[in-house]
């Protein structure tokens, strides 16, 4: 079932015309299917769908279709989607793996239309995009939308809508929003935006799946990493008011969050100013007594990771740690943005084993253009000898950026699939190299099970929403603000 919610509203513009409260918007919300080799459901929710909608609030009333859900999930509120494979596209015969659509049955999504269609078909469908190379979801969609209910407005917002917005508009939509300015939905819908400042960024939430949340404390990233298109995606850092993000919090406590992942790009930065406030808030509001657990999968800056910062986080219920380490080659670092180095790395690791954190993990980077000077296998060795547990995080090539500039030898940029995390890692090392990778993985030691899988994929992104690079595990975790999901880690 799809979940209904309706919101009070004054007196708004509707396509134009003038609409008492009674006469609301109805909008769809759609968080779509995935076509890849892999995915997984690691804490992946449309954060940036549920901002969208948190500023209409007052002019509409939702309706939320979700594909992702999942329905055996492990200790920290994870799990597998439904999947079933599927013809590969021709861009990827040379790939040796299953292609596969993860997600409910289509006839579920189109019976949800056919219902609505034969009352009031829905005024506007908002659609969530994340991943670029994810599309082949978002036309699934569309066509859906387009022949059941031809009359509704189709809006897309988000990573894929930002980097690549011609693209996007050859799908269909009637509009593609680029970044976080939602003016032009405004526009298109003829809403007067009236919201209460307090209110300007207070997330809708869906009562579906509530026993996992996601939240954000800040937009943006300070850094400018050759990877990542966080800077694409915002300008600059900016934290969100502390009274939000409390509120935040608190409504998916009430709502009955066990887990909530942070999808903050640099949630460390300015710990003192904003992490630590909001610690100290929700402490104040709910004690020490929560079991709400927090997740890190955007990946943390261990470079602002202090002994008082790694205590203050393990005594409020930081379950997992993810380091943004990606490589321990100086040289490499430094010409990537130098956001963290070896030693840096190495002194968090030391401050959360003594705060008594015990599932602490690193994201490293597997199949950048520059491999050779990375130093993939060295840095893999280096974080198991620091007590560490590794995922390796497949490179995707990003539009824009320095580094995705430099694959065009093995991805043709322009057509999105070709930035498919799984296809560019096997194109850039070769499947030998790549399964050695993943072998020292797991015989230097790695753990698999409840917290945590040795490999993930990269799609370095950062911000609105969602993982730094939106890191994915095996798969997944996303998300960035509508018009922007997750991003990239840090």
């Amino acid at each position: 079932m799809a979940t209904v919610l309706y919101y009070d509203m004054p007196i708004v513009r509707i396509f134009g015309r003038e609409n008492n409260h009674m006469e609301l918007l109805h909008a769809l919300l759609v968080h779509p299917p995935i076509f890849d080799f892999t995915a997984y459901d690691f804490w992946l929710r449309p954060y940036g769908i549920m901002r969208a909608a948190g500023r209409l609030a007052r002019a509409c009333r939702f309706t939320y279709f979700d594909y992702l859900t999942t329905a055996k999930k492990d200790s920290w509120g994870r799990g597998r989607f439904e999947e079933e494979i599927v013809a590969k596209p021709e861009a990827f015969r040379d790939i040796p793996r299953r292609f596969r659509r993860f997600g409910r049955p289509r006839a579920e999504f189109q019976e949800l239309l056919r219902s609505q269609a034969r009352s009031r078909p829905f005024d506007v469908a908002l659609i969530q995009t994340s991943m670029t190379y994810w599309y082949p979801g978002i036309r699934e969609v569309i066509e859906d939308i387009r022949t059941l209910c031809p009359a509704t407005k189709i809006v897309l917002g988000g990573v894929y809508a930002t980097l690549c917005p011609e693209h996007a508009a050859s799908l269909g939509a009637d509009l593609v929003i680029h970044g976080s300015n939602l003016s032009p939905l405004y526009e298109l819908l003829g809403v007067e935006s009236r919201e209460p400042a307090r209110e300007k960024s207070r997330c809708w939430m869906p009562e579906e799946n509530a026993d996992v949340g996601v939240l954000k404390l800040s937009d943006g990233c300070p850094f400018h990493c050759t990877y990542c298109a966080a800077p694409m995606m915002w300008e600059g850092f900016k934290p969100r008011g502390l009274d939000e993000c409390v509120d935040d919090f608190q409504r998916l406590i009430a709502a009955g969050a066990k887990d909530i992942a942070f999808y903050d790009d640099a949630l460390l930065y300015c710990a003192d100013e904003v992490l630590l406030p909001f610690l100290d808030a929700i402490n104040a509001g709910i004690g020490s007594n929560s079991q709400v657990r927090f997740h890190t999968p955007n990946a943390l800056n261990a470079r602002f990771m202090t002994p008082e910062l790694a205590r203050r986080m393990v005594n409020a219920g930081f379950a997992s740690f993810f380091l943004g380490f990606e490589s321990g080659a100086g040289a490499w670092q430094t010409a990537t943005g130098g956001k963290v180095n070896a030693g840096e790395f190495d002194a968090s690791v030391k401050y959360l084993h003594e705060a008594g954190a015990s599932a602490i993990f690193a994201y490293i980077i597997a199949g950048h253009p520059d491999a050779d000077e990375q130093e993939a296998e060295n840095s893999i060795r280096l974080a198991r000898r620091l007590g560490v547990r590794v995922m390796l995080s497949e490179f995707s090539p990003i539009p824009g950026t320095v580094d995705g500039q430099k694959c065009a030898r093995w991805a043709d940029l322009a057509e999105p699939l070709s930035h498919n995390k799984t296809a560019f890692a096997l194109r850039r090392l070769g499947a030998d190299r790549l399964n050695r990778l993943k072998e020292l993985v797991i015989n230097s030691g790695q753990i698999r099970g409840a917290a945590g899988f040795e490999t993930a994929s990269v799609f370095p992104l950062r911000g609105a929403g969602n993982p730094n690079g939106m890191r994915e595990a095996p798969a997944v975790s996303a998300d960035p603000s509508y018009c922007r999901m997750p991003g990239r880690r840090r």
